[in-house]
């Protein structure tokens, strides 16, 4: 049986640099920032990002021996937490994201005021709403290598039952 985790988490956190590294270890691992994974959508007040919703029940869908870790955080995730095994936030405090985000060379999102203001805007928003979903919580302040290993470890708990 699949085991499905949902790694999710405001900008900064370490989503995809957790996933490069789930994925060198053997883990299926889908970033769905990507193209094709999402849609712009107006949301009432401005555009963001939501899940193709096909696709994304497609992907779940699948059966396959190996972990599966997706990354994501848009606004219509929770109606997949059903389909996942475990719901992973990633987070850390607010000066250690804006620092990440300005040390990043891997794309410019936060480096601009405005970005920086929806980044601090999110995480008192948007990180509530994704802490009470979530069924474990990591603290990426720690290495890599100790974040990641307690990714596997939970989804271990889950190849046990």
């Amino acid at each position: 049986m699949a085991v499905r985790v949902l790694v999710t988490g405001m900008s900064g956190n370490g989503k995809s640099s957790a996933l490069v590294a789930l994925g060198e270890l053997g883990h299926r691992v889908v970033e769905t920032d990507g193209a094709g994974w999402w849609e712009p959508r107006f949301d009432g007040t401005e555009y963001d990002r939501f899940w193709r919703e096909d696709r994304i029940a497609a992907l779940l869908a699948e059966e396959n021996e190996r972990t599966l870790f997706v990354s994501g955080t848009v606004p219509n995730q929770g109606r997949f937490y059903d389909r996942f095994d475990a719901v992973v936030l990633l987070s850390a405090p607010e000066e250690v994201v804006l620092e990440r985000v300005a040390a990043r060379t891997e794309h410019d999102f936060g480096k601009r005021p405005g970005e920086r203001e929806k980044i601090r805007r999110d995480l008192a928003e948007v990180e509530p709403l994704l802490r009470a979903g979530a069924t474990h919580e990591i603290d990426t302040r720690r290495p890599l290598t100790k974040v990641v290993d307690e990714l596997v470890a939970i989804a271990q708990e889950f190849r046990t039952q």
